[in-house]
């Protein structure tokens, strides 16, 4: 993605160390999408009971950030992204010829990294995600716990990635750490869940209607594998992904739906077949 972090300059600052990078920081980002050959398209857990204007909102809010990445530049990202080594260590970063450094305390950006994405691509993947299945999860977690349970996630996903590698540079940032404990959530919450989905089978594309388990499944199965072959960076190079935040996030939105799961009542059916829009029941989908 880019150049590699090098270290110019030290010195001693009131609260800890903060070290001086010159050219541009290597990114371990965060993309629900990356390397996977199965792409959802919508969803089919039948309708819903609540309007998700949280799930709205974090959506308008990343796309909001990341056009306020593209207008202030790098300085911008670089500030706000979490570096496992500046968290143990409790160090500021700064990018040399950048007007600000890290926000202090500097575990702020634990938070602040949940928001910010490298480019399009990695934010376009990312919202797709949280659009196709973040509203069911707050369905049944109501509004205001489905916000707790989504930043909680991604907290736990950001601790995960730096648990296995607490002296790395890279900037992680993006939302994927949180989308996952979204689909962990949504795997027992929906179960029994259809996927409309694009595959890409070698030159050849379809669409293909498929459980929720499987679409999800291979895909923590895939973070998973990788995740413990980039433990071996002579065996493989992990290309930038931060595999153990999708597992982190993962595990934890799947540990706490199980434990919700006995305690949340049965939903009541909708008010009438006409709202919401989407999703629909199956009968009404068209597949």
């Amino acid at each position: 993605m880019a150049a590699s972090v090098v270290l110019v300059s030290w010195h001693t600052k009131a609260h800890g160390t903060k070290i001086a990078c010159s050219l541009l920081p290597r990114i371990a980002d965060r993309s629900i999408e990356r390397q996977t050959l199965v792409i959802p398209i919508s969803d089919n857990p039948g309708p819903r009971r609540r309007f998700p204007f949280v799930n709205y909102a974090l959506i308008f809010i990343n796309i909001g950030v990341f056009i306020a990445e593209m207008v202030y530049g790098q300085c911008f990202q670089f500030a706000y992204s979490t570096i496992p080594y500046a968290i143990t260590h409790n160090t500021e970063f700064a990018l040399q010829g950048c007007p600000y450094g890290q926000p202090q305390p500097v575990y702020i950006t634990l938070l602040t990294s949940m928001f910010l994405h490298a480019n399009l691509l990695h934010i376009g993947g990312n919202m797709l995600y949280l659009w196709i299945f973040g509203d069911n999860v707050e369905d049944r977690l109501g509004h205001f716990w489905y916000l707790i349970f989504y930043l909680f996630c991604g907290l736990v996903a950001s601790a995960a990635q730096i648990f296995v590698d607490p002296n790395s540079q890279l900037i992680n940032l993006g939302a994927s750490g949180a989308i996952a404990g979204v689909l962990g959530a949504y795997l027992i919450f929906y179960p029994g869940a259809k996927v409309r989905s694009l595959i890409f089978l070698g030159i050849f594309i379809t669409f293909a209607t498929l459980p929720a388990l499987v679409v999800i499944g291979l895909w923590f199965v895939l973070q998973l594998f990788s995740g413990l072959q980039s433990l071996n960076p002579q065996l493989v190079n992990s290309g930038g992904v931060a595999y153990f935040a999708h597992v982190g996030g993962f595990v934890a939105g799947l540990l706490i739906a199980l434990i919700l799961r006995p305690f949340m009542r049965k939903l009541p059916p909708p008010t009438s077949r006409t709202y919401p829009a989407w999703p629909q029941p199956p009968q009404y989908r068209g597949y």
